[in-house]
């Protein structure tokens, strides 16, 4: 893992990686098909706009977020501050989330098996190549501060319960 102290060494941006896998389930599906059946009931059409505005409720605000505090979203830059307001507050991810829940409301929208089924790989990249390099970076960053943030909210979506 390549954390450095000056950022936390994610080089491809996580829409990139979203993409990636995207593009990979239209090369699986056009090379080996899933009977896309499953999809024409009109309850996954609507699940797929549901998360797709749910995308833009956490993203959307996650984003403003770090533009009004002066931080970038460039994954290779130094962080300027830490967040922990506004959507940060139940999410320590919420650019993330609003990436899956688009990832996944499209996958439903356009009705792709691989799509639906590679939104794990999709997760599973943002967890260990992006979220883990983040999260040791913003510990070296913002000790303490950060310690105590990683105790009160979730990685993904909810705040923690005391115990």
């Amino acid at each position: 893992m390549e954390t450095t102290t000056q950022h936390a060494g994610v080089y491809i941006p996580p829409p990139i990686l979203g993409l990636g896998v995207f593009l990979l389930s239209i090369f699986l599906q056009k090379n080996f098909p899933i009977n896309q059946e499953i999809f024409n009931h009109s309850i996954f059409h609507f699940m797929g706009y549901v998360f797709v505005i749910i995308s833009f409720i956490f993203g959307i605000p996650g984003v403003y977020r770090f533009r009004k505090t002066g931080n970038t979203i460039e994954t290779f830059k130094a962080a300027t501050s830490l967040q922990t307001t506004g959507m940060y507050a139940i999410s320590r991810n919420p650019m993330y989330v609003g990436l899956v829940c688009m990832y996944f409301g499209i996958s439903l929208l356009i009705k792709s098996n691989w799509a639906v089924l590679l939104v794990i790989l999709f997760i599973a990249l943002l967890r260990y190549y992006v979220i883990r390099r983040e999260e040791n970076y913003l510990k070296h960053a913002f000790g303490e501060e950060y310690l105590q943030y990683l105790n009160k909210v979730n990685r993904w979506i909810g705040k923690k319960q005391d115990v």
